[in-house]
């Protein structure tokens, strides 16, 4: 680890796999080594479950570097970045954990690779702790591609708790975001009164 090392307490808040998964991202963005420890502290299963442990490596594996700690129910992970590298890439998460949630984890890096990326992920497409894969593709991905991003997703197959066995594909090219005004044109319903 180098000098610059951020340490983050992951019991922190809410303390679930959400601080994970945007340390690695910004550790990998900013090309700045991170320790995670107390992961999950607060969670009925503390630790990396299996979703939040394919997200580290699906990091691991976009930005190079070196990742310690990376086992399932680990409560501590290292990781120092080496390059973030586009390309292809498949991730398995070998349960229904959520596929989406790592999707968002890698597509900052995908978005800053030098080359187009294609990516599949299998695992969970529909589950009930994390974003649908209808509201990534109707909602998340409108706005970042409204921001001058370049996603395009499809689900190839569902995949729901407890079996998972869903599967998307990402393509994406290298692009940066920019400031829009998405929001104020997009059209909500009105609550009910």
């Amino acid at each position: 680890m180098g000098a610059h090392l951020i340490e983050i307490d992951g019991s922190h808040g809410e303390g679930g796999g959400q601080i994970v998964r945007t340390a690695l991202t910004l550790s990998a963005l900013t090309n700045t080594p991170v320790r995670i420890f107390n992961i999950r502290a607060k969670r009925d299963k503390p630790g990396l479950r299996p979703q939040h442990l394919m997200a580290a490596k699906a990091v691991r594996s976009v930005a190079r570097g070196t990742l310690e700690g990376a086992e399932e129910n680990s409560h501590e992970l290292s990781y120092t970045p080496s390059g973030i590298i586009g390309g292809k890439y498949e991730f398995n998460i070998g349960t229904a954990g959520s596929s989406i949630l790592v999707a968002q984890t890698v597509l900052p890096l995908l978005l800053s690779a030098s080359k187009p990326s294609e990516v599949k992920i299998t695992g969970g497409t529909h589950n009930p702790k994390a974003p649908s894969y209808d509201y990534f593709d109707r909602v998340f991905l409108p706005a970042l591609n409204s921001m001058g991003c370049s996603v395009e997703a499809e689900m190839l197959r569902a995949g729901y708790y407890p079996s998972g066995g869903g599967e998307i594909r990402l393509k994406v090219k290298p692009s940066k975001p920019k400031p829009t005004d998405y929001w104020t044109r997009v059209s909500f319903p009105k609550p009910r009164q």
